[in-house]
């Protein structure tokens, strides 16, 4: 055994973007200069007849989550579903739908079978309002298995409405001593 250090495996990306997107329901999204946005979507692959895959399909706009306007070109991170660790970081394209075009019709149809808490009608609601976006990730990965950046990406969350960082909720028989 020689003195230098092991080279690792190759891996196969291809493989580790299906996997990783299929398997987790949540990515980041880095927009040139608005930041990184975590976001829900649904994902496919080359054999999902109903898809333009490999891709991801985000909706968002009102009763949806909140995103910026979305240049053709993104970064997106996978997380591990496992560790929830940062997995790949790759280059996108971004292409909107249109309201009235058939791929619009069935990027919705997949996007409402697996959304969550649903109320009314969100096709209707999601043609009215809504953006159906594909976003679909190419290229060498910036950062993969054996490859990783050496800052974390973190970011400090800034508090909001949403936040209890000061008042405590009531709680039945009172809350448990800290």
């Amino acid at each position: 055994m020689s003195g230098s250090p092991e080279t690792p495996s190759p891996v196969n990306v291809t493989r580790l973007l299906a996997e990783a997107a299929s398997k987790s329901g949540v990515m980041w999204v880095e927009v040139p200069d608005a930041g990184t946005h975590a976001v829900w979507f649904v994902w496919h692959d080359d054999e999902d007849p109903r898809g333009a895959g490999p891709a991801a399909y985000v909706v968002s706009g009102p009763g949806e989550q909140r995103l910026p306007f979305l240049p053709p070109e993104v970064t997106v991170i996978l997380r591990s579903k496992d560790t929830g660790g940062r997995l790949l970081r790759l280059r996108a394209r971004v292409h909107e739908l249109e309201p009235a075009s058939p791929e619009w019709e069935a990027a919705a149809e997949v996007l409402r079978a697996d959304r969550l808490n649903a109320t009314g009608d969100v096709l209707a609601r999601w043609r009215e309002g809504a953006v159906i976006h594909v976003i679909a990730p190419h290229g060498r990965p910036d950062e993969a298995p054996g490859a990783y950046a050496a800052e974390s990406g973190r970011v400090t969350v800034s508090p909001a409405r949403g936040t209890t960082a000061r008042w405590r909720p009531w709680h039945w028989r009172g809350r448990g001593r800290d």
